[in-house]
């Protein structure tokens, strides 16, 4: 007879001593069946989700993984542009060319980072898809390089030496058209005069200076142009020279440069007066720029010279196979600035010097020059030996039929003194010249020839470095004519320095024996000449 569990229990088939061990057990077994019925249950009616899920993410992080690749070749291509833009000159803080990605804009160097952020991502817990975040702009300075007055712009600064880049420029309004329209010389010949009216960006000047190797060794070169001589040979130069500073007694130099022998050749352009104009006095005596060799230094605290020789009076404009085998131009100037062993920069009291400032300064030319080495009249900073009328003393028959002159010694003496006192100033100039030693067809006839003369300019800053008025003068005492000129003028500096100016002024000139186009003045101008000049001189 089969008997039911709860009699089996009761008649002992378990024994008496393990019904609380097999109750344990019994209850353990059914909790397990009732847990296991819901899973049995969801397996047998329920789809696979958790399968499903892992193939979607898997996907999504492939096609994540693929936005990136793409993203960072785009980065890749735009690091590559902007050091191509960099090699080729491109400032740095200039605009740089975007690269979209997925609706956002992102900045150079964001690919590094946005890589790196992406690593994570690919290989931890998905993210969703999406833009993807730009990292923070490069940044670059606002402002970068090097400026000083006069020196430029400085474009490198190295172990084996540095360069600044300088430039000299202005903008001319010139009026000629108060002059007489003819001149008539001493030898009764007659010449058109021409009357200009025009605006001009003058001269542009391009400067790369600065030392090489050694502090003491310094290079100077520039481009020089004359604009309005354009089509003509002289309208552009290249030039410089180069200079080993043995010690502030004694440098040695060689290149091209203005032969000392007046005050406006011995370096002080553009610090005159006016913009890039000598007086009449000035601009007929002097001589110019020449090829050659030069030393320079100071002798005491208030004594300085300066020595050189060279080719020619004026070199620019002349080539080698024009110039005689000579080679004995010289120039020299001894300066003197007793009372503070210095006086500024040029003409005029700039500097508002509140102790008196003194110079006294004399200058020796000499020069055997020939017609064939004779620059061109429109050459820029062209000089040619003229008598006092303006006639070049080269010109065939001038001195009378037959008389040729292919040669003659020129020598001048210049003494140059100034005062400058709380932006007062004024300065003057005596000039000595003598014509000898002719040469050429029936020249014995001809004699000496002397010729003296004196330039004098005052002026005033009214308003100290800013403001400031001059009046000025010169003459010539010739063997062929006694031309002379006044002028008066303005200079406003408005950022109070002499980097810029404007310029402006008006004169008198009585028949002039010197002039060429770059000039504001002709041979033979006589009447009013105006002209108001911007000036920027780095």
């Amino acid at each position: 007879m089969v008997r039911g569990p709860t009699e089996a229990i009761r008649g002992g088939e378990f024994g008496p001593g393990a019904s609380s061990e097999r109750g344990d057990l019994v209850r353990k077994a059914v909790c397990l069946a009732l847990l296991a019925l819901p899973v049995v249950a969801a397996a047998q009616t329920s789809p696979p989700v958790a399968a499903e899920t892992l193939e979607q993410r898997l996907d999504r992080l492939e096609r994540h993984q693929q936005q990136l690749e793409e993203e960072l070749k785009k980065k890749e291509a735009e690091i590559q542009a902007l050091k191509a833009q960099q090699q080729a000159g491109v400032v740095p803080g200039a605009a740089q060319p975007a690269v979209a990605a997925q609706g956002t804009t992102s900045a150079p160097g964001a690919a590094p980072a946005a890589a790196a952020a992406a690593v994570p991502a690919a290989a931890g817990t998905a993210t969703p898809p999406g833009p993807v975040a730009a990292a923070p702009a490069a940044s670059y300075p606002e402002k970068w390089g090097d400026y000083t007055d006069f020196l430029g712009f400085k474009v490198a600064n190295t172990d084996k030496g540095d360069m600044n880049v300088a430039i000299y420029t202005y903008v001319r309004y010139l009026n000629q058209k108060g002059l007489d329209p003819t001149y008539t010389n001493a030898f009764n010949q007659t010449s058109q005069v021409q009357q200009r009216q025009e605006a001009q960006i003058q001269k542009v000047q391009i400067k790369f200076l600065g030392w090489l190797f050694d502090p003491k060794f310094r290079y100077f070169l520039y481009a020089w142009t004359s604009n309005p001589t354009q089509g003509k040979p002289a309208q552009v130069v290249l030039a410089g020279n180069l200079t080993y500073n043995f010690s502030d007694y004694f440098s040695l130099a060689g290149g091209i440069t203005s032969l000392p022998g007046v005050r406006s050749t011995e370096g002080n352009f553009p610090f005159w007066l006016n913009v890039d104009n000598r007086m009449l006095a000035d601009e007929f005596f002097r001589p110019s720029y020449t090829s050659g060799f030069w030393v320079r230094g100071d002798i005491t605290d208030t004594l300085r010279y300066m020595a050189m020789i060279g080719n020619n009076l004026s070199t620019l404009g002349v080539g080698s196979q024009q110039l005689d085998n000579h080679f004995n131009t010289v120039a020299s100037a001894l300066i003197w600035e007793p009372s503070t062993g210095e006086f500024g920069k040029g003409f005029g009291d700039f500097e508002d010097h509140q102790q008196v400032a003194t110079r006294l300064a004399l200058h020796y030319t000499r020069s055997t020059e020939d017609r064939q080495s004779q620059p061109n009249t429109e050459s820029i900073e062209n000089t040619q030996i003229r008598l006092s009328d303006g006639s070049i003393v080269f010109t065939p028959g001038l001195f009378g039929p037959g008389i040729n002159v292919e040669e003659v010694r020129y020598q001048m003496t210049d003494l140059d003194w100034g005062v400058k006192y709380k932006g007062l100033a004024l300065e003057g100039e005596l000039y000595f010249r003598k014509l000898d030693s002719w040469e050429g067809a029936n020249t014995d006839s001809l004699r000496n020839l002397y010729d003296r003369g004196f330039q004098l300019q005052a002026s005033a800053m009214l308003i100290p470095r800013t403001f400031q008025v001059y009046l000025a003068g010169s003459y010539v005492k010739g063997e062929y004519g006694n031309p002379w000129d006044i002028r008066g003028g303005v200079n406003w500096h408005p950022w109070k320095n002499r980097v810029f100016r404007w310029n402006t002024q008006v004169m008198y000139l009585d028949r002039s024996p010197v002039g060429y186009t770059s000039l504001t003045y002709n041979v033979g101008s006589k009447g009013v000449v105006f002209n108001t000049d911007f000036e920027l001189g780095l």
